[in-house]
């Protein structure tokens, strides 16, 4: 078991005595505040911190985090304050303790957006100082390690949050030693069987394969060696979780996984990683296409290596990694490793990449809706599977995998994704939703006034895309539902012989103290969306004005509202009977949906025609020019080009088909459904006419339902 003084020791060999002081002091006032205190397991709380810390250490941090380290549950579970905390050691290490701190004081409606909370947090803490992300980490790898004292179903859960936030976190800060340990502790976790077979089915096969590998090993060496190239080759071994991953997304056996032998080759230069590449090239024959140059173009989280599989020894795969000293400690420790280094003003050096991802996570946080919504995103966003286009003036944008062009324009910038109407791939026009792949550049056609369109959600899979799309579809569909709500509240008082001018201040805020809403803006939102009655809020808004002298039943509802099909979002036209502008049209005001237009006909509205809270006359606009579906069905006889001279009369009287689609009643006679868009019943009367010119036309009927 670590001790402090043993701890001491080890950081002696790179941190100054007063540091090393400033370190036990928290150690020392940590004890204190966690007396009493057990884990689960029966030890001292003690333990714990200490424990964080040593695991710091291995990466050698700064005095400053391995301090907060030991003092990171001390606002949690002693209740010393934060005040008292920055008293003794300063606002710096107090920062970073705050920002590792759960936040147990809030409450929280379930389990999981209390976890989503948290991460916003973290995620806070990280844009000022990366380093509370580090001292997490280490603390959920501990909590890792003692994972046996908890139920299973503890652990079983413990292993899947850390799987799905913690270790990509710390692949995407290439933390890979950190990352692969936390991986192996969840599978033992959540899988101790498949764990179990995995892991003695590979001792029995490391123990036939020795041999092999020592052979591939003194290959590799001899050869680098006749081309006086010093370097480092170790063999690496396949980790428990990522055979089993492989196993299941590869659809391999394990015998197939284990027939493959990596090796990694340390240089001194870069120059000496593509003469090595050459050297190793030579020696055996390279599978094309499994060659990965990413020192030219380093991974996102600053990982850099060359990778190349080649056909060794009898016929077995080889993986080798080729990567300088400095490239193998990013390797493994990733932004930890910058604490290795310090810059000329003895100030640390932070990696670019990672503040840059901190920074997207926080743009991303305040478009998102909820910690729930925000948490999807960042999931989705922190799969290393990562694509890499270009931009038409040849910069470099990394997506992860499966983006699509409208996820580019949002990399690019919010406006123009908001904007974009069309895009070109290789200079080449296509769809919006085409999937991207790795080389391709992608240039984005916006034009002004241009808006998202809703279907983009069902494609998209970037959460700056996701979340910037429905935080536009929400504040325009509210801005529309107002709009409605002004309109339908103005008829209601108009048919009582007042309008909204007749009603002051004073008393539309006695409407809103009893309604519990803040702005009347908000009344008219719940009236255009259908949630409140506009006659009852006029009466409300009357009686509210004290307006003895009005008869609120003398007045009837009689001036229709002209509707001009451009509404938006929160006036829909019902599918049963789909109204086209000539039609006699009444409204349904639909709780959540705003106003549904229905003929006057439709059968649906039939039974709250007497009801007018809930049935609107409505008429058309005199100037509509927007489009509308309508459905025909047309009975004819088979003839040949039938189809043609339908398509033909169709397009001279200037309407659009939508969808085609054919039956055929017996030989002689067929049955074709359209789907058009025209202007109006006049448009259609119009179409009809020319459609029963042609010859073998028998009958046409419109289809309302």
């Amino acid at each position: 078991m670590s001790t402090i003084d043993a701890l001491s020791d080890r950081l002696s060999t790179y941190l100054s005595r007063e540091q090393i002081q400033q370190v036990r002091r928290a150690y020392f006032y940590a004890e204190q505040a966690h007396t009493g205190q057990r884990r689960r397991s029966g030890e001292p709380y003690i333990i714990h911190p200490l424990a964080v810390a040593s695991i710091l250490a291995d990466m050698r941090l700064d005095y400053q985090s391995l301090m907060a380290a030991m003092l990171h549950d001390v606002i949690e579970d002693t209740g010393i304050p934060k005040i008292a905390l920055a008293e003794q050691f300063g606002d710096v290490v107090t920062e970073l303790v705050d920002g590792v701190s759960k936040l147990t004081h809030i409450k929280f409606e379930t389990k999981e957006e209390q976890q989503a909370e948290n991460f916003q947090k973290m995620v806070l803490a990280m844009a000022k100082d990366i380093r509370v992300m580090l001292v997490k980490l280490a603390d959920r790898l501990h909590n890792l390690r003692t994972l046996g004292a908890l139920r299973p179903d503890k652990r079983r859960r413990i292993g899947r949050e850390t799987l799905d936030i913690y270790a990509p976190v710390a692949h995407r800060l290439g933390l890979n030693s950190v990352r692969v340990e936390m991986e192996e502790l969840c599978f033992d976790a959540m899988y101790p069987m498949r764990s179990g077979l995995i892991r003695k089915a590979v001792a029995t096969a490391r123990g036939n394969r020795s041999e092999l590998v020592d052979k591939i090993a003194t290959s590799l060496r001899g050869r680098l060696n006749e081309e006086n190239l010093p370097t480092r080759v170790l063999g690496r071994e396949k980790h428990m979780f990522s055979i089993y991953t492989k196993m299941k997304e590869q659809r391999k056996s394990l015998s197939d996984i284990l027939d493959v032998y990596g090796f990694r080759i340390v240089v001194e230069s870069v120059d000496m990683c593509y003469r090595v590449l050459g050297a190793v090239h030579n020696l055996y024959k390279p599978i094309p296409g499994r060659f990965k140059d990413y020192i030219a173009i380093p991974k996102t989280n600053g990982y850099q290596s060359l990778h190349t599989t080649l056909i060794g020894i009898s016929g077995v795969p080889i993986e080798i990694q080729i990567r300088t000293e400095e490239m193998d400690a990013m390797a493994n420790h990733g932004i930890a490793s910058h604490w290795l280094y310090k810059t000329d003003n003895n100030e640390v050096a932070g990696s670019q990449h990672a503040q840059q991802w901190v920074q997207n996570l926080l743009e991303l946080q305040k478009s998102a809706g909820s910690p729930i919504e925000f948490i999807e995103h960042v999931k989705v966003d922190l799969f290393p599977d990562e694509i890499y286009v270009f931009t038409p003036k040849g910069r470099i944008m990394e997506l992860p995998k499966g983006s699509t062009t409208v996820d580019f324009a949002y990399a690019v910038h919010t406006d123009v994704g908001n904007s974009c109407i069309a895009c070109r791939i290789d200079r080449q026009l296509a769809p919006l939703s085409s999937k991207l792949q790795n080389g391709q550049t992608v240039q984005i056609v916006t034009a002004p006034g241009a808006q998202p369109n809703p279907a983009w959600l069902s494609f998209v899979v970037t959460g700056k895309a996701r979340s910037n799309i429905r935080h536009f579809l929400k504040s325009q569909r509210r801005s529309e539902s107002v709009t409605l709500g002004e309109r339908l509240l103005d008829k209601a008082l108009a048919s009582l012989g007042k309008s909204i001018d007749d009603i002051d201040q004073a008393h539309i805020d006695l409407v809103l103290e009893e309604t519990g809403l803040g702005f009347f803006e908000d009344i008219m939102e719940d009236i255009g969306l259908g949630n409140r009655m506009a006659s009852l809020v006029a009466r409300r808004l009357l009686v509210a004005n004290r307006d003895t002298d009005i008869d609120l039943e003398a007045f009837n509802d009689d001036a229709p509202l002209a509707i001009k099909g451009t509404e938006g979002l929160v006036v829909s036209f019902a599918k049963c009977c789909s109204p086209i502008p000539g039609d006699p049209i009444v409204g349904n005001t639909s709780t959540g949906r705003g106003l549904v237009i229905h003929t006057e006909t439709c059968k649906n509205v039939q039974e709250i025609r007497g009801n007018s809270e809930k049935c609107i006359i409505l008429s058309w606009d005199k100037d509509i020019d927007s489009e509308f579906s309508v459905d025909l069905r047309v009975y004819l006889e088979n003839r040949k080009g039938v189809v043609a001279e339908l398509a033909s009369a169709i397009t001279q009287a200037d309407a659009n088909i939508e969808g085609i689609s054919m039956e055929d009643r017996d030989a002689k006679l067929s049955v074709t459904q359209l789907q058009l868009s025209v202007q109006g019943r006049k448009h259609l009367a119009r179409v009809i006419r020319r459609l029963r010119t042609i010859r073998g036309v028998n009958k046409i009927v419109r289809v309302k339902n």
